[in-house]
């Protein structure tokens, strides 16, 4: 699986990024994408911060408390050790070992348990109904085909009346260059994400710019998209 939360599939660096988006770039192996991906965490920095998203602060009191949780590619651990901290029963996976050795060592720091895993999406034990809650940010890994495959994951893992809270670029990032990947097909629309959960409830879908702050990763002017929906009760 070419994945990561919280970043595109195997993006290189950011710089000259604005200058590929008239292109088609192929899109990375899965072993491709994990060495990329265990060689950009190998600093002992956090790439993207160790504080949590904004979007999902923001909508963290739709949660349920103590709600069973699901962080798809949550990388370096920030989102799922602050979703522990609230009081969640938290759950998360990544396809790098390196991020996951360092997500632990946040968790730890923070005194909180969190179930991690290292697997990539396909690869992950889904069932059906096991979540209260399934996030999902920056994980814009996925070309299209994966992509489906996964929000189908996502969309069967919640329990009725689950939440499902998503973040990630729309195709207006590709001229700014500050985070995600440079592939347009990965990138997220109002369109597609209407489409792309027909069995939840929209409670929230905004197309936004914003200042991102997150380490080195997501650093500067954003073009946005956030999603918080619903499963039938």
């Amino acid at each position: 699986m070419n994945h990561k939360g919280d970043k595109g599939a195997g993006a290189p660096p950011r710089a000259g990024l604005g200058h590929t988006c008239a292109m088609t770039l192929p899109t990375p192996t899965l072993a491709g994408a994990t060495a990329t991906w265990n060689s950009r965490y190998a600093s002992t920095d956090y790439l993207f911060g160790t504080e949590p998203n904004a979007w999902l602060c923001e909508h963290a009191a739709q949660l349920p408390p103590r709600a069973r949780v699901l962080c798809v590619a949550d990388g370096e651990g920030r989102n799922s050790v602050w979703l522990a901290q609230q009081g969640h029963q938290v759950e998360a996976f990544d396809v790098s070992e390196r991020a996951v050795a360092k997500a632990r060592a946040l968790a730890q720091r923070a005194g909180v348990e969190v179930a991690f895993q290292v697997t990539d999406c396909d690869a992950y034990p889904w069932a059906p109904a096991r979540f209260d809650a399934v996030v999902a940010i920056f994980v814009q890994f996925a070309d299209p085909a994966l992509r489906t495959r996964l929000f189908a994951h996502m969309a069967e893992a919640l329990r009725p009346g689950g939440v499902l809270v998503l973040q990630g670029y729309t195709p207006r990032q590709l001229a700014y260059g500050t985070g995600g990947p440079p592939w347009v097909e990965h990138l997220y629309t109002r369109e597609l994400l209407e489409a792309a959960f027909p069995g939840l409830q929209t409670l929230v879908l905004r197309e936004y710019e914003a200042e991102l702050h997150e380490g080195t990763g997501h650093h500067g002017r954003s073009a946005l998209i956030g999603l918080v929906a619903r499963a039938s009760r």
